[in-house]
């Protein structure tokens, strides 16, 4: 029975099913529903979504939403040594439940609601004004997508200085693309040693944290909405993730490491370990934070220097040089490279 169930519902919390999120909408809405009701959902109980009514069991009541998020954010940080990707699945996942959680919102430590989802870039900026004013020790940040745009570093300059002024010290994560851009070197040397900066082949989307106890992450795609948290459950999980990161990156003010394969640069070599596990152009693009054409031009330079006629041949190449990322095959590559 248990097996054809699971059968039946192949998700987690994350992704329920069009009747699980149906039922479990209904049960939060109501406080509870009838077990009669959830028996062709028995995912929800499986996923500890719902469970039986103490008072009356042909009744069931659901979990909070809230405590549905916290342990949503909970497992990614159990795989986020495995997928740094995971994050941006728990984040849209944590925005259907807020949604609904709304109503019943947790309050936080001093007040005030501990997830607020923010609409519009308005208002947006004024809660950013707002945590940057009452900030006093320390931002952490990571800025995802190459290199940043004038319009970007401008939009956040007033608070850098502020923060500055005050003595609060930052720490900004960057993809290794973002090297490249004159405005963000232009903006370092402009705030001195007040910013600590430090870059990833790739990192996770966007995060704002002020003194460790409000964070601001996106709540949709083209970033017009964002979510304020203050749950300082979730705020420290935010942290572990950014201190994480932070322990794998390099500082700005360092060279990337040689790939030690003559002709493949460390860009290189992070575009063949993602065609190693699959990812289309567009994806790998995406992630490094680079055009697609440029993405485009990097494979066909890696396809000469590894002697790759077709994609496919290009994927055993990068295998026999050690690309993939399992360190193996070195020697081969440098032939190769002859």
């Amino acid at each position: 029975m248990a097996g054809r169930r699971a059968e039946q519902h192949p998700h987690g919390a994350d992704r329920l099913c069009e009747a699980g999120d149906r039922v479990y909408a209904q049960a939060v809405r109501r406080g509870r529903v009838p077990r009669v009701e959830a028996e062709a959902v028995p995912c929800l109980l499986e996923l500890a979504l719902l469970h039986p009514d103490p008072d009356d069991m042909d009744w069931l009541v659901p979990t909070s939403p809230q405590e549905v998020m916290t342990r949503l954010l909970r497992g990614v940080y159990d795989e986020v040594s495995e997928s740094q990707r995971r994050v941006g699945s728990a984040v849209a996942a944590f925005e259907w439940y807020a949604g609904l959680g709304q109503s019943q919102a947790l309050a936080a430590p001093g007040g005030g609601s501990a997830v607020r989802v923010l609409d519009g870039l308005s208002r947006i900026q004024a809660a950013m004004d707002e945590a940057t004013q009452a900030c006093t020790t320390e931002v952490l940040t990571v800025q995802p997508g190459g290199i940043r745009r004038e319009a970007e570093l401008t939009e956040g300059l007033h608070r850098a200085l502020a923060l500055r002024g005050r003595g609060v010290r930052m720490r900004d994560l960057y993809t290794h693309v973002a090297r490249h851009g004159q405005g963000l070197l232009n903006y370092l040397e402009l705030m001195g040693d007040t910013v600590e900066a430090r870059t990833l082949d790739e990192v996770i989307d966007r995060l704002i944290l002020f003194d460790r106890t409000v964070a601001f992450i996106p709540a949709n795609a083209d970033r017009t909405m964002a979510l304020e948290l203050r749950h300082p459950a979730l705020v420290e999980y935010l942290v572990t993730v950014f201190e994480r990161l932070w322990r794998l990156a390099i500082p700005l003010t360092a060279p990337l490491p040689d790939t030690g394969i003559e002709g493949i640069s460390h860009r290189e070599q992070s575009i063949a370990a993602l065609l190693a596990e699959g990812h289309q152009d567009a994806v790998i693009a995406e992630r490094l934070g680079i055009s697609v054409r440029t993405c485009r031009a990097h494979i066909a330079r890696l396809s000469e220097t590894l002697g790759a006629a077709s994609r496919t041949q290009l994927g055993v190449r990068i295998a026999q040089a050690g690309l993939d990322g399992s360190g193996r095959g070195v020697p081969a590559a440098r032939e190769a490279s002859r």
